[in-house]
């Protein structure tokens, strides 16, 4: 939005085309989104206070979380409202990736609102059905893998391409469609499974989100492509903007996010979050590398996926509790203390994954 007038002015002033470049303007994105999170967030934390909209603690979790029944929560809305915000301001309007980047992520908070709602306010302890939480998350996950595939215009955009690899480009086909889906409905629930612990989920959704902003960036611009060796994705560079009003608004959000913290983020949030890393990473066609990055979201499902296959073969347990940063609660880790290692993980896992751009 911002953009069209300083384009508009630019034909007045010269000194207005400083906002065409990327790098600027993925600066200010994150730069707003974390003043508005920063301004409004007191506000909304009174006001989810004033309206009850509590936080339920399961009983058969660590003890020390009972305290923290009540903590308002819901508190993902506004990280989306600053990211929205953000993004229009910054972005350029006109790119269809930043479009669905924006939709998929507004569709997959709205599924976790309703859930969310149904329990803190409706006082319905399952929320939103399971099957019908996977149902609307498959829409708007399938919808937007269809769209980019329908919109490709190149054979890279549908490629799957192998990190350390500088050869090998594996065309898809129509199974882009398949792995896009996965990516994303993959993606937000990882996410959604890893908010657990104050701030556990939200710094490592900033750090991923900050260096999948930095591939966009690569990935979008034709020079540096070619010199790494990495797919040439036109258009993907405004993601930039994107991710920037991600790691903006997380940043804001942690402020009061985490230990002890003052608001949760909910499914509203957690949902929506993972659903943009997975849509950016599909765009920039950096899959495997996003895994790599997001190690702990990757580590968090699987842990889930082997408790619930354990339990049912064998009628054991493999973890003291899944996800499995409560399983280490349990073995007596301070909360702060598994945050904090997990955050370290994440810094190391994020580093790894981007020298595999350099490493092919």
């Amino acid at each position: 939005m911002l953009m069209i007038l300083a384009d508009y002015l630019a034909q007045f002033e010269s000194a207005f085309r400083v906002f065409q470049y990327l790098t600027l303007r993925g600066i200010l994105a994150a730069g707003t989104a974390l003043l508005i999170s920063l301004l409004v967030g007191p506000v909304m934390i009174r006001r989810l206070s004033y309206y009850q909209v509590g936080q339920s603690v399961r009983s058969d979790g660590p003890e020390s979380h009972l305290e923290k029944s009540g903590t308002p929560t819901m508190g993902g809305a506004l990280i989306l409202v600053a990211i929205a915000i953000s993004t229009l301001l910054w972005a350029d309007l006109s790119n269809a990736y930043v479009w669905v980047a924006l939709l998929v992520t507004a569709a997959f908070g709205a599924v976790g609102w309703v859930d969310d709602y149904r329990k803190v306010v409706e006082r319905n302890h399952r929320g939103l059905p399971a099957r019908w939480k996977y149902l609307w998350q498959s829409v708007a996950g399938l919808s937007a893998a269809v769209f980019l595939f329908m919109t490709a215009d190149s054979p890279v955009t549908t490629q799957l391409f192998i990190p350390f690899f500088k050869d090998i480009a594996i065309p898809m086909g129509a199974a882009f469609v398949v792995l896009a889906y996965f990516v994303i409905v993959g993606a937000s629930n990882a996410v959604n499974l890893t908010d657990g612990l104050d701030g556990l989920a939200i710094l490592p959704t900033v750090l991923v989100g900050t260096a999948l902003g930095l591939i966009a960036y690569l990935t979008g611009n034709v020079n540096f492509a070619q010199y790494l060796q990495i797919p040439y994705v036109a258009g993907s560079g405004e993601l930039s903007v994107f991710c920037g009003s991600i790691a903006g608004a997380g940043l804001g959000f942690l402020w009061f996010n985490t230990y002890p913290a003052q608001v949760f983020m909910g499914d509203v949030g957690a949902l929506a979050l993972g659903a943009a890393l997975g849509t950016v990473a599909v765009i920039t066609r950096h899959e495997i590398v996003f895994f790599i990055m997001g190690g702990i979201f990757v580590l968090e499902t699987v842990s889930v996926i082997l408790q619930v296959a354990s339990f049912k073969l064998t009628g054991k347990r493999l973890f003291r509790m899944a996800p499995i940063h409560h399983h280490y609660e349990l073995k007596g880790w301070p909360e702060p203390r598994v945050i904090v290692r997990f955050w370290i993980i994440t810094v190391m896992l994020v580093l790894f994954g981007l020298a595999t751009l350099k490493l092919r």
